[in-house]
């Protein structure tokens, strides 16, 4: 059976789409993409009632669906909406990496909060795009899932908090990533330890959270709203969420950030009110980026392998695209994660209760 395959334009956006071939057949949209390219693993009754749902929905396969079963024309679209452009550099370095090496042709697309979702999938049809890689914010964006499921694109997200059992991923243990580093500060003996919470819309803000508060449960330690901040994972936020903490009337002799941004602005905060850190003031980040080893003192940090984890979605994307990974079923791969000390930690000092000062 021959297909004729063009860029749908913006009247035929509609039209019905390889998910829908799938629902109708009562089949995976793998199974259709296979049919599609006259795989060898479909049964043929299974082929039968596929091609019967192409022909009753009058479905014309984008180019996703005839090189998801394989072949060595994999396009991959790398589509980001990050506030952090030390995250984004790691993780665009370990995509461009990977894709060499697998001989993928990789598109880098930004895609910001209020843009047309219509247009980026005309984006994606007219590049001939077979898989997509979501790093954070957009790993948990349902709109963008929804559309690219869609489309049949084959989707891995990386950095969720919570992977969705649906969608494939790669990521570390964010829950026990801030435990650790919450009780490092701990047996340094702080016991005020302030917490800057990530962007609330994605999970792993949370995880990071639940860990911090695990860790001082864990330690006898009870939580106190006013060491608590939110922040957005941008340094501004940084800058108001470490001045909230540090105005507490009984403030804090440590700062747990969930992003290296963000506690680089906590670091210039503390500056700014004749604070040295580490002695009078522990701060500690999130990701390890070259945001940590780039101010003064250098940061103590969690390290979020961000490039092996990029290179790690690449092999998996690629794999899945070309066929190599059929039998395996939705995967979510972990990775280590690292505390690495650095200078801006160190035991708490008495402070004056008065002033403010340690």
């Amino acid at each position: 059976m021959v297909f004729m395959i063009k860029p749908r334009s913006r009247s035929q956006r509609n039209a019905p789409t390889i998910a829908d071939v799938a629902s109708h057949a009562g089949v995976s949209p793998m199974t259709v993409s296979r049919v599609i390219n006259d795989g060898s693993l479909v049964r043929a009754s299974t082929r039968e009632k596929v091609e019967a749902a192409i022909a009753a929905l009058n479905y014309a396969p984008s180019a996703a669906a005839r090189q998801l079963a394989g072949g060595d024309d994999t396009r991959i679209a790398l589509v980001y909406s990050n506030p952090s452009s030390a995250y984004l550099s790691e993780f665009l370095m370990g995509s461009l990496d990977r894709a060499g090496s697998l001989n993928v042709t990789l598109t880098v697309e930004r895609f910001e909060e209020d843009a047309d979702l219509a247009d980026l999938m005309a984006r994606m049809q007219r590049g001939r795009i077979n898989g997509v890689l979501l790093p954070p914010p957009l790993c948990e964006s349902e709109p963008m899932l929804a559309a690219l499921r869609k489309e049949g694109l084959v989707v891995v997200a990386v950095a969720a908090g919570v992977p969705r059992p649906d969608v494939a991923s790669v990521g570390i243990d964010d829950f026990h990533a801030a435990e650790t580093m919450t009780s490092h500060l701990v047996d340094l003996g702080h016991r005020r330890i302030g917490f800057i919470k990530g962007n609330p819309d994605q999970s792993a803000s949370e995880r990071r959270y639940e860990g911090y508060l695990s860790a001082l449960e864990q330690a006898g330690i009870a939580s106190d709203p006013s060491l608590v901040a939110q922040g957005y994972f941008t340094y501004r936020s940084g800058l108001e969420a470490a001045a909230s903490i540090l105005d507490a009337s009984d403030a804090p002799t440590a700062i747990f950030a969930s992003n290296d941004d963000m506690a680089a602005a906590t670091v210039a905060t503390a500056h700014a009110r004749q604070l040295d850190v580490p002695r009078d003031l522990t701060v500690c980040g999130f990701d390890d980026t070259p945001m940590a080893t780039t101010i003064w003192p250098e940061l103590t940090t969690i390290r979020q392998p961000i490039s092996e984890m990029a290179r790690a979605a690449m092999d998996l994307l690629a794999g899945t695209i070309r066929g190599k990974d059929i039998k395996g079923g939705v995967r979510h791969d972990q990775l280590d994660y690292t505390l690495i000390r650095r200078q801006s930690d160190a035991k708490p000092r008495r402070r004056a209760k008065k002033t403010g000062g340690l």
